[in-house]
């Protein structure tokens, strides 16, 4: 059936307010004039409920084993992330008003209007599925699409080693940063694994502590049995109702968190959780977008600034408040990889806190350790 032909009755059943069942569709093509037949009213159920259920055309690929990410660029150009970097698949798009029909209803699922007046939306859908839908007119390749598939398993700290994602000694060191209640920020760049990574470390806690997330899209599902989450809300189209992440860290304080975790720090929030940290919260922790640890200072710079927050005082907090910094990375093959383990330490002289090193891990090479590793052992309480 014609695209045109499905929006006609599309468009029926949505002025009778009739349920998609064969016989409100064949009541449908017989007020259109339309030609009435088991094989036609079967197809026409089928397409329409393969469009309005999940992703529509797009929900094949996002069940697709090892799945992270879909990305549609225009209806010629659709692409998967396995793990192994990106793969272009066949497009299941026609035109563009294709990809826009369906961007539009998964903006509506979630309460969100997509138009010309506001042309891009971010949401989470209800399966968990983050998406982010761009209209052609501010592209010239047409609607955009970007899903991020939720996590279906919680990986162990023995998967990340058996995928060959990371290194025996470093899995060792994760697992005694978790037991000591370190307080760690976890580097990487978008796509690196960094809230993979920790939903991991946090399968580690231990059951008799409570972890209280916040997140401004849900996507953290660690394995533990006390795990509440808190998901920031936009303004709705008054303009109103809107929840951000400082406000939620603020009230998350308020919930006897044994461990505090921000999902990604991305905003003002990270004054609120510096200050949290450095007032008697262990093993508070998040990610952080940066290209390595290295630059995780100057990013949180950045970030402080969002907040009001003068660099000498972010400096002296930070210090005060995060013991390690982890970086991921992704190969040049695509595969993911745990990278560095990094002090951050007051540098007297400058006034400053300074990343430095304890341990590298070399794609396929053996551990390196850095003057930091005696330190880092000190903080972990354990013989590296």
């Amino acid at each position: 059936m014609t695209d045109t032909r499905l929006d006609d009755v599309r468009s029926v059943l949505g002025r009778t307010g009739a349920e998609l069942t064969p016989g409100s569709v064949a009541d449908a093509l017989r007020g259109l004039g339309l030609l009435v037949s088991e094989g036609t009213v079967r197809e026409t159920v089928e397409e329409l409920r393969r469009e309005s259920a999940g992703a529509g055309p797009l929900q094949p690929l996002l069940a697709l084993r090892g799945v992270t990410d879909v990305l549609v660029n225009g209806h010629r150009h659709v692409y998967v992330d396995r793990g192994a970097g990106l793969e272009c698949v066949e497009s299941p798009f026609d035109c563009d008003d294709d990809v826009r029909r369906l961007a539009v209803r998964l903006a509506a699922v979630v309460g969100r209007r997509l138009d010309e007046g506001t042309p891009f939306v971010d949401a989470r859908l209800p399966d968990g599925t983050r998406v982010h839908a761009l209209l052609g007119v501010l592209t010239d390749v047409g609607t955009c699409l970007s899903l991020r598939v939720p996590a279906r398993t919680s990986l162990t700290l023995a998967d990340w080693v058996g995928n060959g994602t990371m290194h025996q000694h470093a899995a060792q060191l994760l697992d005694a940063l978790v037991a000591a209640r370190a307080a760690f920020l976890i580097s990487g760049g978008t796509g690196s694994g960094k809230t993979t990574l920790l939903a991991t470390l946090l399968g580690r806690v231990p059951p008799t502590q409570r972890i209280v997330v916040v997140e401004d899209s849900r996507e953290l599902a660690p394995d533990h049995p006390h795990v509440l989450r808190l998901e920031a809300r936009p303004a709705n189209a008054e303009g109103a109702g809107a929840v951000d992440l400082s406000t939620l860290v603020r009230q998350a304080l308020r919930m006897r968190p044994d461990r505090l975790v921000v999902g990604e720090v991305r905003g003002a929030e990270l004054a609120d959780l510096l200050a949290a940290l450095n007032t008697g919260h262990d093993g508070g922790c998040g990610t952080v977008h940066a290209n390595s640890a290295d630059d995780v200072p100057a990013r949180l710079e950045a970030l402080a600034a969002l907040g009001g927050v003068p660099r000498a005082a972010l400096h002296a907090q930070a210090a005060a408040a995060l013991d390690v910094l982890l970086h991921i990375g992704r190969l040049p093959d695509g595969l993911r990889w745990v990278q560095q383990v990094y002090l951050l330490q007051w540098h007297e002289s400058s006034g400053l806190c300074r990343p430095v090193p304890a341990w590298t891990f070399p794609p396929g090479g053996e551990p390196v350790a850095h003057p930091g590793a005696a330190d880092l052992a000190k903080v972990l309480r354990w013989a590296c």
